[in-house]
C-alpha cells in the first residue's frame, strides 16, 4: 500500500472551517464491535475488526496502513458504528459483534467486520468475525480472523479436561486452552496516535475457567480492552466500551454468563482548513497540529 501524507491547516487548498475546498485526504480509524463471550466454559470472543488508514500505523490481522479516503465538498459521509455483540448465558453462543463503516457516493466503503463470538462447553467453536472467538472448553475450534483486520481466535487443544481458549485480537492470536481446565488469554489489542496520543484498542477476550475448582485459571483479556474470562466466583467481564474489545467466556458451573463485546468506534482525521464543521451523532471534535480529529462513539453523518 503507498503511503499517505495528512495535510495540515497552511495547505494551499485550505481556506478555514466552513469554507473547504475538495478534494482533500480524510485519514479513518473503523473498529468493529467486539463480539460477546460464549456461556458455560466459553471461549473469550474476538475483537472487531480493525482498519486504519494513519500515517504508517498497522491495521488488524498484520495488515498494513491503508490509503486514505479523499473527500468531496458538498458530500455527505455516513458513519455507522458497529454494537458489541450480547453474550452467551448457559450453554449457548456469544453473538458476533456488528460492523462499523463509513460510506459515501464517492468513496470505496469501508467496512469493518464485527468480532466473532465466543464457543462454549462441550467443544463448541468459536464464531469466525473481524478477529475470530475462541473455541468452548473441551475441544472446541477457532474462529477465523478477517484478513488485515484481525487475528484468529485459540482452540481448546485436547478433549475433556481442557480449558477454553482466547478470542483474538488486532495484532495476535487468542491463546489456546490447556489441560486441568485452564483457559487461555485474548490476543492483544492494536494502538494507534490518530487523536493525537497513542490509545490501544481492540484487544482479545480471556476463555472461562472450570468454576469448581479455584485453582483452574482463567483467561485474561489482551490489551486494548479485552474482557476477563470467568472461574469460580470471578464473573467474565464486558469488552470496554467504544475499543471494539471481546467479551469474556462465562465459567463452566457458576457464573455461567459471559460478557458482552464492547461497541465499536470511528475516527476521522483531517486537515482543518478543509473541515466544514458539519456533523450529526454528535461526534467528539479534537484538534492535534494542523489536523481536526471527529470521533464518532456512536453513528452519525460528516458533510464535507
Amino acid at each position: 500500500m503507498p503511503l499517505k501524507s495528512t495535510f495540515g491547516a497552511g495547505s494551499a487548498s485550505g481556506f478555514g472551517a466552513g469554507g473547504g475546498v475538495s478534494p482533500y485526504d480524510v485519514n479513518f480509524l473503523v473498529i468493529a464491535g467486539g463480539g460477546g463471550g460464549g456461556g458455560q466454559g466459553g471461549g473469550g470472543a474476538g475483537a472487531g475488526g480493525y482498519r486504519n488508514s494513519f500515517s504508517t500505523e498497522s491495521s488488524g490481522g498484520g495488515g498494513s496502513s491503508e490509503t486514505s479516503l479523499t473527500f468531496s465538498q458538498g458530500t455527505t459521509y455516513t458513519i455507522t458504528v458497529g454494537g458489541g455483540g450480547t453474550a452467551g448465558s448457559g450453554g449457548a453462543l456469544g453473538v458476533t459483534g456488528s460492523d462499523s463503516v463509513i460510506s459515501g457516493s464517492d468513496i470505496t466503503t469501508i467496512t469493518s467486520n464485527g468480532g466473532g463470538g465466543g464457543g462454549h462447553w462441550l467443544g463448541v467453536g468459536g464464531l469466525s468475525g473481524g478477529s475470530g472467538g475462541g473455541g468452548g472448553k473441551d475441544g472446541g475450534s477457532s474462529g477465523s480472523g478477517t484478513a488485515n483486520q484481525g487475528f484468529n481466535g485459540g482452540t481448546s487443544t485436547g478433549g475433556g479436561g481442557y480449558g477454553s481458549a482466547g478470542g483474538g485480537g488486532a495484532s495476535a492470536v487468542g491463546v489456546n486452552g490447556f489441560a486441568s481446565e485452564n483457559s487461555g488469554d485474548g490476543g492483544n489489542g492494536l494502538s494507534s496516535s490518530i487523536t493525537g496520543s497513542s490509545v490501544t484498542r481492540a484487544g482479545g477476550a480471556g476463555g472461562g475457567a472450570n468454576a469448581i475448582a479455584s485453582a483452574n485459571k482463567n483467561g485474561i483479556g489482551g490489551t486494548g480492552g479485552g474482557g476477563k474470562g470467568g472461574a469460580n466466583n470471578d464473573a467474565a467481564t464486558a469488552g470496554s466500551t467504544n475499543t471494539g474489545s471481546g467479551g469474556g467466556g462465562g465459567a463452566q458451573a457458576a457464573l455461567k454468563t459471559g460478557g458482552a463485546g464492547g461497541s465499536g468506534v470511528v475516527i476521522l482525521r483531517m486537515p482543518t482548513g478543509n473541515y466544514s464543521g458539519t456533523t450529526t451523532g454528535s461526534p467528539t471534535v479534537s484538534t492535534s497540529g494542523s489536523d481536526t480529529i471527529l470521533t464518532f462513539n456512536a453513528s452519525g453523518s460528516y458533510t464535507s
